[in-house]
């Protein structure tokens, strides 16, 4: 197989969440442009970014409302997605939120919340996929946004709920990945910096300058900037890659 061939996503299915946009939705497309066909979820209607994503790619897309925070919903729309689009192959499992508080004023609730959406979210669309997957004989592949808040501390902000969610998803993640590694389900992970996305836009601006001021690449990421290594651990390419996080972060956690 050519190396063209071993990276190239044609005849294979993406359910992306939280694709509506930022970095869901640009890798989605780059998804897209290595030829796979592309299912989003999101809890907002993204029937509009899956119709941009097939007229710009030339693929079919499809989108659905699924709260990733509700099993029993997630386990409905998988089995929803599996029967319009024929299969399931790959996951980009990326829904999440990132507020910035400090612990001392995080409600139970608040820190109920993010653990929910950021750590049980990840596995309970992962556990729906690769019960999909697997009941059907077939090979799958997981790629978990976890970030590097899950390595490190980060200032001058204050995300103690965060942080802990997603280092909570780079473990999980190295424990999928070997609980389901004889079914052929692959799980890895990213790590993304500090991403200029949309929702990095009513952020205080000392903090932005701060962030720009400690990346040794003295810049923010660009969401389409994560897509190559998504589709990279999508592909066959990375058929003996599993557990795997990688971090994209212009250097930032190398110091």
């Amino acid at each position: 197989m050519s190396i063209h061939e071993m990276f190239s996503l044609k005849g294979k299915v993406a359910v992306v969440t939280g694709g509506y946009r930022g970095i869901g939705k640009s890798v989605a497309k780059g998804l897209a442009e290595a030829g796979a066909d592309i299912v989003i979820f999101d809890l907002i209607d993204a029937e509009e970014t899956a119709k941009e994503i097939s007229r710009d790619c030339h693929v079919r897309a499809a989108s659905f409302i699924c709260d990733v925070t509700n099993p029993e919903q997630v386990e409905k729309t998988i089995a929803l997605a599996g029967e319009k689009m024929g299969t399931l192959d790959i996951l980009f499992n990326n829904a999440g939120i990132g507020p910035h508080k400090d612990a001392l004023e995080v409600s139970p609730d608040e820190w109920k919340k993010v653990i929910d959406v950021n750590l049980n979210g990840i596995f309970y669309v992962a556990v729906s996929f690769c019960r999909w997957v697997s009941s059907r004989g077939k090979k799958g592949s997981i790629i978990n946004t976890a970030s590097m808040s899950g390595l490190i501390v980060n200032i001058p902000q204050k995300q103690a709920s965060y942080n802990a969610s997603k280092a909570g998803v780079i473990h999980l993640t190295k424990t999928l990945a070997v609980e389901w590694a004889d079914k052929g389900i692959r799980v890895n992970s990213i790590s993304p910096g500090y991403i200029a996305t949309d929702l990095i836009q009513d952020v205080r601006e000392d903090w932005k300058n701060q962030w720009v001021s400690m990346i040794p690449f003295g810049r923010m990421g660009k969401p389409e900037e994560l897509a190559g290594a998504v589709v990279y651990l999508a592909s066959d390419a990375a058929s003996y890659t599993s557990g795997c996080n990688i971090v994209i972060d212009g250097c930032y956690t190398l110091l």
